[in-house]
């Protein structure tokens, strides 16, 4: 009797999960403002699911680029959705995915000449 294999149907959530999410809001500054620089607000649920902590440095991903940016938390920014400020290549209701950079892994050997 022949035993039928049942297929692996656990999530796999790792570092390639990447749900993309919303921009519902974004902020060019200018010369003279007192705050400035690439930044990602994303509710916290969010994070937790791309393991990513508060203050940390995250890839943004847009349909043109991709940069890297500090993360804040904040509760007000509703499920799905991201406000991002100074990310060149996004624009207000494109799909962007930010995730953890991976500085774990080993650089290959071809990276040292």
């Amino acid at each position: 009797m022949k035993r039928l294999q049942a297929t692996d149907v656990r999530l796999k959530l790792g570092s390639n999960y990447r749900p993309q999410l919303n921009v519902i809001e974004y902020v060019s500054t200018k010369k003279g403002d007192a705050e400035r620089g690439p930044l990602v607000r994303m509710r916290g649920s969010e994070a937790r699911i791309r393991l990513i902590e508060d203050g940390t440095l995250v890839w943004v991903s847009g349909p043109r680029r991709q940069e890297l940016a500090e993360l804040r938390i904040d509760e007000s920014i509703p499920e799905g959705h991201v406000f991002l400020r100074d990310i060149a290549g996004v624009t207000v209701t494109e799909y962007v995915t930010v995730s953890r950079p991976d500085t774990d892994s080993p650089l290959s050997g071809r990276h040292f000449g």
